[in-house]
C-alpha cells in the first residue's frame, strides 16, 4: 500500500508529540515572540525536535522543514512538513482546537498528512489515492452545491486589508448560509469532513497547509489559491466543496 509505514511513523509521531505538548500545558512554559510578531512556546520547538527526530530515524534519506527552524536537506526527493503546534495562540490561551500537522512532499506534491488534535482525542489522516480519515473513519466533503446552503470558514480576517479583493468578501458572506471561525486547521478539517462547506485562509506558510491540503483532496474538496493555483506556497488558500467550487472562483479569486 503506497506510503502506508509513512502513514504509520507520521500518525506515531504526532501522537507522541502531543502527548508532550499536552504535559507542557499542564505544567506551564515560557512564551517568547518571534521576528513575524507570532509567538513560540517551549512546547513548540521540543514537540518538533520529537517529530523531526522520529522521523529522520525512520527516513534517513528524507528532507525535514519545520516551522520551528528544523531543516535537512532532502536525498530522496521526498521531504517532511512539520507544524508541532498549529494555533500557538490556543494553545497558550488554553483553547483546545491547537493541532499537530505533519505532511510529506514527494518531489513536489504533498502526497501524505496528519492532522492530530491531541486535547479533542481526534487524528485526521490522508495519504494519495487511499482517501482521508478522522480517527479510523472515513469522511468526505459535502455535497452542498448552493451558497444558500453553505457553512462558510473564515481564518486570518486581520490580513483582510491588504487583500484587494476585500471588498467582495464581504458580499460573498452575505450570501452564504453561515459564517463561522474556529481556526485554521478546526476549519479545514470541517470541510474535509462536511460539516462546513468552505475555508479561506487569508495568510499561511508551507507547514500551515501541507497537511490539510491532502487531507482535503482525498476527501473530495478542492484546493486552490486566490491566485488560482493549487500551492501550499502560495501563501493563503482556499478548500471547498466541489459543487461550490465554480461560484468561489468567480467571487473571490484575484
Amino acid at each position: 500500500m503506497p506510503y502506508e509505514r509513512e502513514m504509520l511513523i507520521a500518525r506515531a509521531a504526532a501522537v507522541s508529540a502531543g502527548e508532550t505538548a499536552l504535559r507542557y500545558r499542564g505544567n506551564g512554559f515560557a512564551v517568547e515572540t518571534k521576528a513575524d510578531e507570532s509567538p513560540v512556546t517551549e512546547a513548540d520547538r521540543a514537540c518538533e525536535a520529537q517529530i523531526a527526530g522520529m522521523l529522520e530515524r525512520a527516513f534517513p534519506q528524507d528532507g525535514v522543514l519545520g516551522e520551528e527552524g528544523a531543516l535537512k536537506q532532502s536525498h530522496s526527493g521526498r521531504r517532511w512538513i512539520i507544524d508541532p503546534i498549529d494555533g500557538t495562540r490556543d494553545f497558550i490561551r488554553g483553547n483546545r482546537l491547537w493541532a499537530t500537522l505533519i505532511g510529506l512532499e514527494d518531489h513536489g506534491e504533498v502526497v501524505a498528512g496528519v492532522a492530530h488534535f491531541p486535547a479533542l482525542a481526534e487524528t485526521y489522516c490522508a495519504s494519495l489515492g487511499l482517501g482521508s480519515y478522522r480517527n479510523d473513519s472515513r469522511i468526505s466533503a459535502s455535497g452542498t452545491s448552493e451558497l444558500a446552503q453553505a457553512v462558510f470558514c473564515f481564518n486570518g480576517i486581520q490580513h483582510i486589508i491588504r487583500w484587494p479583493g476585500r471588498d467582495r468578501l464581504l458580499d460573498f458572506c452575505a450570501q452564504c448560509w453561515a459564517i463561522r471561525s474556529m481556526g485554521g486547521a478546526p476549519d479545514a478539517m470541517l470541510v474535509s469532513s462536511g460539516k462546513a462547506d468552505c475555508w479561506l485562509e487569508m495568510s499561511a506558510k508551507p507547514w500551515d497547509l501541507a497537511a490539510l491540503k491532502i487531507i482535503a483532496e482525498e476527501a473530495g474538496a478542492r484546493f486552490f489559491n486566490l491566485d488560482g493555483g493549487s500551492s501550499i506556497q502560495g501563501g493563503n488558500c482556499l478548500i471547498c466543496a466541489p459543487g461550490l467550487e465554480r461560484a468561489i472562483r468567480e467571487a473571490l479569486l484575484d
